[in-house]
């Protein structure tokens, strides 16, 4: 039996439905009564809290740990939810006394931008640049002190059908319109859902990934330009381009930042993801992934982006 958290969201649903798709056994530690895809089993529970976890283990020799906060409205809530809960969740693998196999998925954004042009490895000395990266490198280091045999893997940009924070990029491109922080060209690894499913699948499986970490990307790395481009030539439409200064970007993060808390609802736009955003390069190296799981990612930007977008306009999420 293998235990999903996260199983509900992005990334996670596209994982539980492959397993389902295969009819393997999964199970999915839920907070909400969000439908799951016919086969799998739902076990309510709460990671940060750590309700309901004992029993989501029971019969499990797999646990994928998606679950996880991209948004939040201040630093304690992304440690919560990536630390405190990736914490809660070793502690009861280690109470079951039993083998359970843990795929940690971590990210990119722990180990920080590509340095001096060179990508990053897995022997980088991490530097994350935002409290969300630095709240998954503290997950990270929970994992390495507590279960030293798990596997940890660390996806970039992760795109495809129902993710909801590519596609405000591919709403502007549609509308005609695209903004872009000012400054030299700036360059990104990402990868496509089904693809990222795959490589996660391969380091449960691998005898010899236990206690590695692998970078889980496309080898070749895009510009933001690039993917914009494309997502315009697959829609037939040129977007106008409006180039803001840095200055201008942090002003309307801030902005942001304060709707969110007035909302309390947090947003895609922050100071932190604006610290991002002007790194020059996310990229890092695939090789060890490629050599010690046979995984390689499959689906080009062009392949990825015309499903991604297909899917979108199915759904009715673009027009």
């Amino acid at each position: 039996m293998i235990l999903i958290t996260g199983g509900t969201g992005f990334i996670g649903s596209h994982l539980v439905e492959a397993l389902c798709n295969r009819r393997e056994p999964v199970r999915c530690l839920i907070r909400n009564g969000r439908k799951l895809p016919s086969g799998a089993l739902a076990c309510h529970g709460d990671l940060v809290s750590g309700a309901s976890i004992e029993a989501a283990l029971e019969d499990v020799d797999t646990v994928i740990h998606l679950a996880g906060v991209t948004k939040a409205l201040s630093r304690d809530e992304y440690y919560a939810g990536n630390a405190r809960a990736t914490e809660n969740l070793v502690k009861a693998i280690l109470q079951a006394r039993r083998e359970i196999r843990l795929v940690h998925v971590s990210s990119l954004a722990a180990i920080g931008p590509g340095l001096n042009g060179a990508p990053v490895t897995e022997d980088t000395e991490p530097h994350p640049v935002s409290y969300y990266g630095k709240s998954k490198l503290e997950g990270e280091k929970i994992v390495h002190a507590l279960l030293p045999q798990a596997v940890i893997v660390r996806p970039p940009v992760v795109y495809g059908p129902r993710d909801t924070d590519v596609l405000q990029l591919l709403k502007s491109v549609n509308q005609g319109f695209a903004v872009e922080i000012a400054g030299p060209e700036r360059w990104a690894q990402v990868i496509y859902v089904k693809d990222l499913v795959e490589g996660m699948l391969a380091a449960a499986r691998s005898p010899q990934a236990c206690g590695r970490a692998y970078f889980l990307a496309h080898p070749l790395a895009v510009s933001w330009a690039e993917l914009r481009s494309t997502a315009a030539r697959i829609i037939g439409k040129q977007p106008r381009v409006l180039k803001i200064p840095s200055s201008l970007a942090f002003a309307v993060a801030a902005c942001a930042e304060l709707w969110s808390k007035l909302t309390r609802k947090p947003g895609i736009i922050s100071r932190d993801k604006i610290r991002e955003a002007l790194c020059p390069a996310w990229t890092c190296d695939t090789g060890r992934a490629a050599a010690e799981l046979g995984f390689h990612a499959q689906t080009n930007l062009e392949t990825g982006l015309a499903a991604t977008l297909a899917w979108y306009k199915e759904a009715g999420w673009l027009k």
